[in-house]
């Protein structure tokens, strides 16, 4: 994993548009840090402080080379309680604590989860954050003249046009410095980045949480601590996977997990709010050029150059220019291909994708919008496997006997209809369930077979399973009762 030819590949194969790309987020994190932090009820330096310690730290230690981690908004909404009721010092142990959750999941290999996660609800993520992205910029139109128009299209004019011409220098990029220049010499009326808050103008410093080190901190913290945890988590890998694919390589999950942890808890060392991966920035940086590590650092460095070294400067940039980049970001980031797909793919999938989007836009909650999704393709995806169960029957009329075989897979949403499938009142001395192209998932499927086999002896016909896997044998062998004594009464509460 550290091996020289990966340090290599992953730090310095792209350095020019890697360098670029950095400055263009670095640009593009400010306002938005100083937005999450104003949600979170804190100063706008602990955002700040906050990005540039996670996307320094995340860029060496961190699974996805070329994603942007800061402060998010996602993570801030879980704030706000919390720094209300017990002000910014909890806010800093809290968010040292998720750092170690954190850690411990990716210890525990929780990114491995990212496989249960259907592309039915990574569609419907990356449209409800391309849909957040975008109603996050309409506060800015608010009251806005018409000079503020003007320098929203112009600057997507400079973004969707300059490629055609050059792709030397980033276009978002081209278009912050172009509306800056513009602003500053006309002295146009729009809002800038200094009219959002007081930008810090010295590095961040070491600075321990200043609290009572007691379980009962433990037990103030830990609640916001699990739901930061869990919510940094689950966007980070979301994340990951959408730079997956948009860049075509592969990222390492875990790792990706820990390298989140130890981000947060230097964050929290440095005075800075918990946060993960952004997918708007990451966006910007993957459509820049930016594809290594040196992106995701340059951009924390340059980050920290310009509020301390070019504060002035930055003041001026006008917010028009940053709300074309933000507009362009989720015009990206939406699949406009799923909207045709809603015709061709199965009616389940689009369901999916639509609820995620929904719940996601609705309450501005992306752990439960995924949530809901997985959920949903899970209970798809069952009723689908369930239907494939098919029990045929053949009677051998001089011994009476009757032989049923078993094509499936039986667990807790086909185990109903395997029970209907066979005739108890029929007379019959002998029955024979063939379940050689059949396999048992669950005590539920379990149970079916229990009720089956004693069902029949009941009505005084002897019964032979035949044909159970190794795996399926082992399962019937340890949670069945049908060939157990008292067989009888334990089906009861079985």
């Amino acid at each position: 994993m550290f091996s020289t030819q990966n340090l290599s590949k992953e730090w310095f194969s792209n350095i020019r548009a890697d360098l670029l790309a950095g400055l263009v987020v670095a640009l593009a994190l400010i306002p938005e840090a100083i937005a999450f932090s104003s949600i979170a009820g804190v100063d706008p330096q602990v955002g700040l402080y906050a990005s540039v310690c996670i996307a320094v730290v995340s860029a060496i230690f961190g699974g996805r080379p070329g994603m942007i981690s800061a402060a998010t908004g996602a993570m801030a909404l879980l704030m706000v309680t919390l720094v209300k009721q017990h002000g910014l010092q909890y806010l800093l142990v809290a968010t040292l604590l998720t750092g170690v959750i954190q850690i411990i999941a990716g210890w525990a290999r929780i990114g491995d989860v990212m496989r249960f996660v259907s592309k039915s609800v990574m569609t419907g993520f990356v449209n409800a954050l391309a849909i957040l992205i975008f109603m996050a910029q309409l506060p800015e139109f608010h009251g806005a003249g018409l000079t503020m128009y003007a320098m929203v299209a112009g600057s997507l004019a400079i973004i969707y046009l300059l490629p055609r011409l050059t792709k030397v220098v980033p276009s978002p990029l081209v278009a912050i410095i172009v509306m800056t220049i513009v602003a500053i010499y006309f002295q146009l009326d729009v809002r800038r980045v200094g009219d959002l808050g007081a930008l810090p103008e010295s590095l961040p410093v070491f600075l321990w949480p200043q609290v009572s080190w007691t379980l009962e901190t433990l037990w103030i913290v830990l609640p916001y601590s699990v739901g930061l945890a869990s919510v940094g988590l689950l966007e980070s890998l979301m994340t990951a996977q959408i730079v997956d694919e948009m860049t075509d390589t592969p990222s390492n999950k875990n790792r990706e997990c820990t390298g989140q942890g130890l981000a947060n808890i230097v964050a929290g060392l440095f005075g800075g709010m918990a946060g993960c991966a952004m997918i708007g920035q990451s966006v910007i940086n993957v459509k820049s050029g930016g594809r290594g590590r040196l992106s995701t650092f340059v951009a924390g460095v340059f980050l920290m150059i310009l509020l301390v070294l070019l504060g002035p400067w930055v003041r001026q940039i006008p917010m028009p220019a940053l709300v074309a980049v933000m507009i362009m970001v989720s015009i990206g980031t939406f699949s406009w291909a799923s909207f045709k797909n809603m015709r061709l793919h199965p009616r389940s999938s689009s369901l999916v994708m639509i609820a995620t989007v929904s719940v996601v836009v609705w309450t501005h909650n992306l752990a439960l919008g995924v949530g809901v999704g997985v959920l949903l393709s899970a209970l798809f995806f069952a009723r689908k496997v369930a239907r494939f169960l098919r029990v045929t029957s053949s009677l051998e009329a001089e011994s009476a006997t009757r032989t049923y075989q078993v094509i499936g897979q039986l667990f807790f949403a086909s185990a109903g209809a395997f029970t209907r499938e066979f005739d108890f009142k029929e007379p019959l001395k002998k029955v024979i369930i063939d379940v050689s192209h059949a396999h048992f998932w669950d005590l539920t499927a379990v149970s079916a077979l229990d009720q089956v086999v004693l069902k029949f002896r009941r009505e005084g016909a002897e019964v032979q399973v035949l044909g159970l896997n190794e795996a399926s044998a082992t399962l019937v062998d340890r949670l069945g009762i049908h060939d157990k004594v008292d067989a009888d009464v334990d089906v009861l509460t079985h």
